[in-house]
């Protein structure tokens, strides 16, 4: 008789001793579990309504209203009482893009929960590729597994839910790992580099710097590959190509941004409380200063996390083997990943007041404002070691390990960095508030040069007209459409003067009756004004692209053919 399908597997079952079956889990979906982990308490309690949840929270609802209509964002509308400001110009696109797209697709209660899995797990995935070229894979599972739920990394997710600096994690081991291969190409710089300044711009700033410590450390130690010329200049040639490629490819927002910085008050980002000298470790601000008991636990958290980071690293380059057998190494973590502790010990150095004169003269140093945020760095380099000395476990347990690794990081982490919502910060009521046209609180960094953010009114219409000498009441009217494109049509028995509750930008055309009109306001509040004669009137208000926002756009074009055709000449040569 023909054995039954069940028997037959039986028979070979017993071929084989239990010992031996092992079921191999691929590490993508361990990762993806684990980030899934770090959101629970989220999808069981609700997003923490952290530092800056309402920031992105409305940056989302924007984004996503404009793509609804087909239109990418420059402007958002609803800040500083529905007069907006440019803040889709000066913040990176990829992390309210993102928030943006998610909310056309789920319900806006999910979202950050979503959004955080999203960054967490790519967290997870960049940080393996990096730790697998260092350690056998299931330390680098491991080490993955420490870094998506590192401490500082759940502080900025559940305390800060600074969503922006969050993404930008994920892109940052891309970099090192770029950085510390055995050699340095184009493309393997250039692209997450772009991506880490179409994230965050602080975290941009602290990457392109330790992008280019790392690289003086290979050039100094001459530890780069060896070619007919000189190795030295190649390293140096191809590095400084990627870089140059990186901020071409982000030049679509990094060119407008930076020249229309003078159109705005960026220098309230670094105001008195906001300022690296104010973010030391462990720094305390006067009793009397405003806030001081709200800044000085922020900062004491954070410098506890700091702390830890460091103590790790230590710890794991003690531990980590002084000689390796990994294939992908070549004498052990000396040859290739010992700058990241050169590195360490920099950014420890740049945690404490001594270092305040590189705060205030290396460029832009100053605008990270905490110096603090250099611990998403510190991961890196803590979970790169983490790899390497887990290695010397004689055997590792099961691939599932790092699930409950996730949640024993997790749960204190909740404990102690959540911070529930208010009624009237819950998602809800803000995309109700939203939904309204109910307004928002202007952004200090973003606002117009000649406006001052205390002389706006929060219930002011959309327009009402006034006596170019005697202000009336605003009008009830609503503007028959939304910006981009607004167009009214007015008739007046005497001169008068439009206000508008739009702010005045240089990307606003006003034109009365086809005409265009300077948009300088005269308002202490920074509102358009037009001044109109009496009879009929056409006012037409739209967007326009500013010339330094065409040229990021070109400039971006051409690096992406040519990314596009490096990338095509790497794969030929690799299947020649």
């Amino acid at each position: 008789m023909e054995p039954t399908p069940s028997a037959r597997l039986l028979t070979e079952m017993q071929k084989y001793p239990m010992a031996q079956v092992r079921f191999r889990v691929p590490p993508q979906a361990v990762l993806c579990a684990a980030a899934l982990v770090a959101i629970f308490p989220m999808l069981l309690n609700g997003p923490s309504c952290g530092h800056d949840f309402d920031f992105h929270l409305l940056s989302w609802l924007e984004a996503s209203k404009q793509f609804a209509a087909f239109h990418y964002p420059h402007w958002a509308f609803t800040p500083a009482w529905n007069a907006g400001e440019p803040r889709f110009i000066f913040y990176p696109p990829l992390s309210w893009a993102l928030g943006g797209l998610l909310g056309l697709i789920l319900p806006w209660t999910i979202v950050p929960a979503a959004f955080t899995w999203i960054a967490l797990t790519i967290s997870g995935l960049t940080m393996h590729r990096l730790a697998s070229r260092h350690a056998s894979p299931p330390a680098a599972l491991l080490a993955a597994t420490l870094y998506l739920a590192n401490p500082y990394m759940l502080f900025t997710a559940y305390e800060r839910t600074a969503y922006g600096e969050l993404l930008a994690a994920a892109w940052i081991p891309l970099l090192f790992a770029a950085a510390l291969a055995p050699g340095v190409r184009i493309l393997p710089i250039a692209i997450p580099l772009a991506l880490i300044w179409l994230t965050n711009a602080p975290a941009a700033v602290m990457s392109s710097y330790a992008l280019a410590f790392l690289i003086a450390i290979r050039l100094i130690r001459g530890h780069s590959e060896q070619s007919e010329e000189s190795p030295y200049f190649a390293l140096a040639l191809r590095a400084t190509a990627g870089v140059a490629l990186a901020l071409s490819l982000a030049a679509f927002y990094i060119v407008p941004a930076a020249y229309e910085q003078r159109f705005v008050q960026v220098n309230m980002i670094v105001t008195e409380g906001m300022r690296p000298a104010d973010h030391f470790l462990f720094h305390r601000m006067a009793a009397t200063a405003p806030d001081a008991a709200y800044h000085d636990q922020v900062v004491h958290t954070a410098s506890l996390i700091a702390l830890t980071l460091l103590a790790l690293i230590v710890l794991a380059a003690i531990a980590a083997p002084k000689k390796s057998c990994h294939p992908s190494q070549s004498g052990g973590p000396a040859s290739r990943i010992w700058p990241l502790l050169l590195l360490a010990l920099l950014l420890a150095f740049l945690l404490t007041p001594p270092s305040l004169f590189l705060w205030n003269h290396v460029p832009k140093l100053a605008f990270l404002q905490f110096p603090w945020r250099l611990c998403a760095l510190l991961a890196v380099i803590m979970a790169t070691f983490a790899a390497q000395a887990l290695d010397r476990l004689p055997a590792l347990p099961s691939s599932l390990l790092p699930l409950p690794l996730a949640l024993v990081l997790v749960l204190p982490a909740w404990h102690f960095f959540h911070l529930p919502c208010d009624p009237d910060d819950a998602v809800p009521a803000r995309v109700a508030l939203f939904q309204h046209n109910g307004g928002a609180e202007p952004t200090d960094e973003y606002t117009p040069s000649q406006a001052d953010n205390e002389a706006l009114r929060q219930n002011d219409p959309p327009y009402w007209l006034t006596q170019p000498t005697t202000p009336v009441a605003p009008s009830a009217s609503s503007c028959p459409s939304c910006p981009p494109v607004v167009h009214l049509n007015l008739v007046e028995s005497a001169p008068q003067l439009l206000v508008l509750n739009l702010r005045a930008y240089p990307t606003w055309q006003v034109t009365l009756n086809g005409q265009a009109q300077p948009t300088a306001s005269l308002r202490q509040d920074g509102l358009i004004t037009v001044p109109l004669p009496a009879g009929p009137d056409t006012v037409d208000i739209t967007y326009q692209r500013t010339p330094d926002q065409n040229i990021g756009l070109a400039i971006s074009a051409l690096a992406a053919a040519t990314a596009l055709a490096l990338s095509r000449k790497k794969l030929s040569t690799l299947y020649s």
